[in-house]
């Protein structure tokens, strides 16, 4: 009876079974250690290389062709996979018999020589095969014929759920997985070669801050004291700068309480960096450069992604925020209140809550209308105070506006970065304002940092800070709808 027709404690009960079968005829299926020589993909591109000669591979099985004293199988390992010819006289009739006791899924080793067979593909011709695994429970059907999959494991919420069976039968998504580590290094690299040291801050905090989010909060019980998850790096990667550090970054964890979308996941990887004696405008500079290295590193110079394509070889555009808001609202809003944002967003369409402030009437705004024209890469900048509690007043003497700028492409948010406010007088300032909207309901606003003001009165030098998002770069450069296709174990609802 086929596994297709049969239930799945019944298929589990015969692999159970043929594993017993295994050890009672001194076989152990879970051996200690194989040592492969080669990967698929090095015996499939150098065959020239390797024809006839006697080779040693492992991986899982994927599917096997039964021809009474001799089969074909497909063994898949992390680079791809390569067929197997696996014949009776050959391999011996004891290591044959232990071999029809396997099933797909399984994990063996094989030793023999390569070759090409009538249909030209590729193959080892076995000698020997160990089985290094034993899979007891199936995977899921997956049919192919011809290069053409049929029934494929193609159930979103099934494959985040059981990312191990996405990355078996889904072999493509290994690669996006690939391709983020590779782009996690250029980053690294680039970041490293302009003098940046790399550094680590508190995941636990004794009060969160560095952005407008709602926190995640737990408890130590040996110091009977709430602790908060990081939602930022910022207020401690500027102590470093405080404290001597020039150049400083970290790639990090950092947890925030609040929706999960096409583009937010509560644990996310950001980048962040700080850099004495720069400003806004460097920043720009330092993260136009990176972006195009990363691209450049990975080959790429244009992308499709949101169903629109992405020039990297082009200058990134510049464009003020009240002039963008200008251009589309038709009507001057850098000197407009509560209740001017408050009409604009009914007129638009945006249910707004009735105590919503300032910021939060701006910032749907942005979201809904302005943010979704911006396709090419576009950095905006020079931001109203009051929704930047952590940047520096904007030397062109305009006491409203702050030196800020937020990249967007194809109208996603993927940076955001301050001419970072060094006066610990306006600083705490600015916390207080945002002490009053927290105590009026706001629960994305910053509390008053009091450990982070004391170091600030110690003196802070000029500086430029960065926050870059790694997971919706991945997305970018990978061509990547849902941030939930770069996250390995992306965070889900209980079942």
């Amino acid at each position: 009876m086929s596994e297709e027709k049969t239930g799945l404690k019944q298929i589990i009960q015969f692999r159970k079974q043929k594993l017993e079968e295994l050890r009672q005829d001194g076989v152990e299926p879970f051996p200690h250690i194989f040592k492969p020589e080669l990967s698929s993909s090095e015996i499939l591109n150098n065959f020239e290389r390797f024809e006839n000669q006697t080779v040693t591979a492992a991986g899982r099985i994927m599917s096997v062709r039964k021809m009474g004293k001799a089969c074909f199988c497909h063994i898949q390992d992390q680079e791809g996979r390569i067929q197997l010819y696996i014949r009776r006289d050959d391999v011996g009739e004891q290591n044959y018999t232990h071999f029809k006791l396997c099933d797909i899924g399984d994990f063996i080793g094989v030793e023999g020589y390569v070759f090409k067979t009538k249909t030209g593909e590729v193959s080892i011709y076995a000698e020997t095969i160990t089985i290094l695994s034993k899979s007891i429970r199936p995977l899921p059907i997956v049919k192919e014929k011809d290069g053409e999959i049929f029934d494929a494991f193609t159930d979103k919420e099934q494959r985040y759920r059981q990312r191990h069976l996405d990355l078996i039968v889904n072999p493509e998504v290994k690669k996006v997985f690939v391709q983020r580590s590779k782009i996690i290094r250029h980053i690294r690299k680039f970041l490293d070669e302009q003098g940046f040291l790399e550094v680590e801050t508190p995941i636990l905090q004794p009060l969160y801050g560095g952005a407008n989010a709602r926190p995640f909060t737990t408890h130590h019980n040996a110091l009977d004291q709430q602790f908060y998850l990081r939602i930022a790096d910022e207020l401690y990667l500027k102590r470093l700068i405080i404290g001597g550090f020039n150049k400083v970054y970290e790639m990090s964890k950092d947890f925030r309480n609040e929706g999960i979308d096409r583009n937010h996941n509560p644990e996310f990887t950001m980048l962040e960096w700080y850099e004495a004696y720069a400003d806004y405008e460097k920043n720009m500079e330092t993260v136009e450069t990176l972006m195009k290295y990363v691209a450049d590193s990975l080959d790429i110079t244009t992308v499709v992604w949101n169903d629109v394509t992405i020039d990297f070889s082009k200058p990134f555009l510049r464009k003020p925020i009240f002039q963008l808001m200008n251009d589309i609202f038709g009507m001057d809003l850098s000197s407009s209140d509560e209740q001017d944002l408050s009409r604009l967003c009914k007129n638009n369409g945006l249910d707004m809550k009735k105590d919503a402030t300032y910021g939060q009437f701006l910032d749907e705004l942005m979201k809904h209308i302005v943010e979704p024209t911006l396709i090419q890469p576009t950095f905006v900048t020079d931001y109203p105070k009051v929704i930047s509690p952590l940047a520096k007043g904007h030397r062109n003497g305009n006491p409203e506006l702050v030196e800020r700028f937020e990249l967007f492409i194809a109208g996603t948010e993927f940076a955001n970065s301050f001419t970072e406010l060094n006066d610990p007088i306006e600083q705490r300032i600015r916390f207080e304002m945002q002490a009053k909207l927290l105590q009026e309901g706001d629960e994305e606003a910053h509390p008053i940092d009091e450990q982070f003001l004391e170091a600030m009165e110690t003196g802070m030098p000029p500086t430029g800070g960065v926050g870059l998002g790694i997971d919706r770069l991945v997305m970018l450069m990978t061509g990547q709808r849902w941030i939930k296709d770069v996250i390995l174990f992306p965070t889900l609802r209980s079942v």
